[in-house]
């Protein structure tokens, strides 16, 4: 804000007084104060790629070589003109240095004082007294510290971009009977527009002319389309799979669906804090301590090496390794299981969930319909009869339902007649000639707009149906219904198993999706969930994990589609199923599993519980070693370069603790 003042404050001058002298003046002032900002921006920019450059695994590796050499040489017999050392400080010491100002700078209150400010400390004191060997030490072990850090946290943000690239960047507008192509952008509320087969809906909208199926996976993760007709409602992103409409445009732009949706994954994603340094929450007391421990030591000993020996000591190198060492070596555990785990904070999360929230349609199922049941009314009509007239029917039919439906007669090897006279009705069923007959398959509405009457015992089975969550097509011809046909999604063996295993770990279990709730309510019983939310959109699913976590709750989300995203960033920890999952949800997604194994669910649970106990246990040993260190160093039988060597000890230690957890079992 000073800046800025100072920045105005000519400005002002200049529009209060008269005198063109002055105002020249002025001018001249303000350029060469914007001169001066922009040179300031190069410098700090020139400075920050150089930081980068030396921060980097290669320029890290050559600064330990160069410690190595420092250390070795001396003592069998070669002395250099200059101290190898010296190249390890610059490497290493120059981003440590940059770190602890851009902290002292930027960062607000007590988070000022860092690990890094500590060991810049003692860096140059051991520099004063001509111990280079101990100077670089501390350093390049806080550089090691920090590509560990790095390569646990760096997380590619690609799901975003490619949430956005699904928006629509056109739309079909009609205007005085014409139509024409249009930016999306351009499209505002009330604009009549056409969507034809195959293509993508730009804007929310109501049909206002025909009849359809649309693609709503992108909104509810539903595989099977929606039948829509005047007067229904469609979203921004799905797709129009069969007939075309007209809609009237209801929310365009900003206000429109799908941009709500890639606006909850970038705010949820700005809500995701990077993960804090153990060392640094301890650094608001440990430099002070450090600090006053070596003045009174070097005040007590009138001895400035013991003073400085203290500061080396004090440095938390240890403690900087515990975490990102034990991080990665459960990753690596983890990675060797199937799962990729993309930071040290949903690994550290995962062990403090306490309710996991799942998707159902390719997370709890696989999400692919299959032909669950083959249901013949007619007393003179077989299973294997009714399935060969029904796909015969539905051979040269695009949706979904009725492929699924081939697909099954193909499987038990049945021969396939040809069919004629094929016509289909968007969002209600088909009709075709098969073997003389003239065939009808679809739903409920379909056969009593076409004169055929559903009996009792029909209507109650296609009701138990609906109980179980599966789609019915029925199968009629001259008037008379022969049967039903119903298809269901496939549930995974392992999921019934998965969820009782969390139940035993006191971890609750919740159903979200975006099916109905009858369907939602027979699978969620079949698995043994029993909190169950069912007809949501991507903001629905949003603001149920909220609520739970407005009650207390840690939350993991379970997803696979693209509407999970919006969920997965939301939940304390989400974790998408990585082969079947769509790439949105695996990039937005904390964890993926890339075998889609939900069994691994509970595995995860006791290896961030073990990462935690393990980055403990390192912690607490990496500060009894400093402790006995700094002892050993105010009697004076340690000096600068024996101190670095204690800390690589402690340092050794942790990396040996975090090894054993690579290969511990967690099964």
């Amino acid at each position: 804000m000073f800046r800025k003042i100072c920045f105005l404050f000519p400005y002002l001058i200049f529009n209060t007084i008269s005198s063109e002298q002055n105002k020249v003046f002025c001018i001249e002032y303000m350029i060469q104060n914007k001169a001066c900002s922009v040179k300031k921006k190069e410098v700090s920019e020139m400075l920050k790629r150089i930081n980068d450059f030396l921060a980097e695994l290669p320029m890290t590796i050559v600064g330990g070589v160069l410690l190595v050499f420092s250390f070795v040489l001396p003592r069998v017999g070669v002395n250099l003109p200059v101290d190898p050392a010296w190249g390890t400080v610059v490497i290493s010491g120059i981003p440590l240095l940059y770190l602890a100002v851009w902290r002292i700078i930027y960062n607000p209150g007590i988070s000022k004082i860092s690990s890094a400010l500590l060991i810049t400390i003692a860096m140059f004191a051991a520099i004063a007294i001509g111990d280079l060997f101990a100077a670089g030490e501390v350093a390049f072990i806080m550089a090691i510290g920090a590509l560990l850090e790095d390569a646990t946290t760096n997380r590619a943000k690609k799901g975003l971009k490619k949430l956005i690239s699904l928006a629509p960047t056109q739309g079909r507008r009609i205007r005085d009977g014409k139509e024409e192509m249009i930016p999306a952008e351009k499209i505002v509320k009330g604009n009549l527009l056409r969507i034809l087969p195959g293509e993508t809906v730009p804007v929310d909208g109501v049909i206002v002319n025909g009849e359809t199926s649309v693609d709503q996976s992108i909104m509810t993760g539903e595989s099977l389309p929606v039948d829509k007709i005047v007067g229904d409602a469609v979203f921004c992103g799905t797709i129009n799979r069969f007939g075309a409409i007209d809609i009237r445009a209801t929310k365009v732009g900003e206000d429109s669906s799908l941009q709500k949706l890639i606006r909850m994954v970038q705010e949820a994603e700005d809500k995701k804090a990077p993960m804090a340094r153990i060392a640094d929450r301890v650094a608001s007391w440990l430099v002070p301590v450090a600090m006053l421990v070596a003045v009174i030591a070097g005040i007590a000993t009138q001895d400035i090496v013991r003073a400085v020996t203290v500061l080396v000591v004090f440095c938390p190198c240890a403690l900087v390794l515990a975490t990102p060492t034990a991080i990665m070596a459960a990753i690596g555990q983890a990675t060797k299981h199937g799962v990729i785990i993309k930071s040290g904070e949903a690994l550290e999360k995962m062990g403090k969930v306490d309710t996991i929230a799942f998707d159902k349609t390719g997370t709890l199922t696989y999400g692919k319909l299959e032909v669950s049941d083959v249901l013949p009314f007619a007393p003179d009509l077989d299973e294997e009869k009714l399935l060969y007239l029904a796909a015969s029917a539905e051979a040269k039919s695009e949706h979904p339902l009725g492929k699924a439906i081939v697909a099954y007669a193909k499987k038990r090897d049945l021969s396939l007649s040809e069919s004629a006279a094929f016509q289909m009705t968007s969002g209600k069923g088909i009709s075709a000639g098969v073997d003389g007959y003239q065939l009808l398959c679809g739903n409920e509405k379909y056969l009593h707009e076409c004169g055929v009457s559903v009996t009792a015992n029909a209507a109650a089975t296609l009701e138990k149906l609906r109980l179980q969550g599966k789609a019915s097509i029925l199968v009629a011809v001259n008037s008379q219904c022969l049967g039903v046909i119903a298809l269901s999604d496939v549930l995974r063996p392992e999921a019934t198993a998965m969820v009782q295993k969390l139940t035993a770990m006191q971890t609750n279990t919740v159903l979200l999706t975006g099916d109905n709730q009858k369907t939602a309510d027979y699978f969620a019983a079949q698995v043994g969930i029993h909190e169950v939310y069912a007809d949501l959109l991507p903001e629905d699913k949003v603001g149920n994990i909220a609520a739970l976590q407005q009650r207390g709750r840690n939350v993991c989300m379970i997803g696979d589609g693209v509407n999970d995203a919006p969920a997965l960033k939301t939940a304390s920890v989400g974790v998408a199923m990585g082969s079947m999952g769509s790439d949105i949800a695996v990039e937005a997604a904390d964890i993926a599993l890339m075998s889609d194994d939900i069994s691994k669910i509970p595995y995860l649970k006791r290896l961030s519980n073990a990462t935690v106990k393990t980055i403990k246990l390192s912690i607490t040993l990496s500060m009894c070693i400093n402790f006995l260190a700094v002892t050993l160093s105010v009697l004076g039988l340690l000096n600068p370069t024996t101190g670095a060597l204690v800390h690589n000890a402690g340092s050794c230690f942790v990396v040996l603790i975090a090894a054993l957890l690579y290969d511990r079992k967690f099964e």
